[in-house]
């Protein structure tokens, strides 16, 4: 690499919760620079959470979901001689964390729910359970990984 190494941009924990994870999340929810909606929108979806499941807390209910969509590996395109290949590599830790919430949202949104706090809620609620569409995206990934096992050694 001809540059130095970036500097990470340290940030703020959330007013409500007091995480830095929250606030990472908030920023992938937020569009055009509106985090005071974001964070109305994550903070809705946590109390329908709560609401839906008594028995738990919203915040340790997103966690797991979060911790269920985070993949382990994932498959990068190399391309050796005349052929692509799909390359299976482990995920950096802060990839696998940007990952994961980014596949949460993208999914929430198109959920087909009223509004986007209920969308993530259940969405949310999903993943915590091992089930929907952004739980199957991790499971998709790591099959594709593991299809494409016997390529690893061109790993650069």
């Amino acid at each position: 690499m001809r540059r130095r190494k970036a500097k990470k941009i340290q940030i703020l924990p959330d007013p409500k919760f007091n995480d830095t994870q929250v606030t990472k999340f908030v920023n992938n929810i937020m569009l055009d620079g509106k985090k005071s909606i974001a964070f109305k929108i994550f903070y809705d979806a946590i109390e329908i959470v709560d609401s839906k499941l008594e028995d738990q807390e919203g915040l340790q209910v997103w966690k797991k979901a979060l911790e269920n969509v985070t993949p382990s590996v994932e498959v990068r395109s190399r391309r050796v001689g005349g052929a692509t290949f799909q390359i299976p590599t482990p995920v950096r830790d802060g990839r696998k964390q940007s990952l994961a919430m980014k596949w949460l949202i993208s999914y929430a949104r198109k959920r087909n729910e009223k509004s986007m706090a209920q969308r993530l809620a259940n969405e949310i609620i999903a993943a915590s359970k091992e089930e929907g569409a952004a739980f199957k995206k991790k499971e998709d990934t790591i099959r594709m990984a593991e299809a494409n096992k016997a390529f690893s050694h061109f790993r650069f």
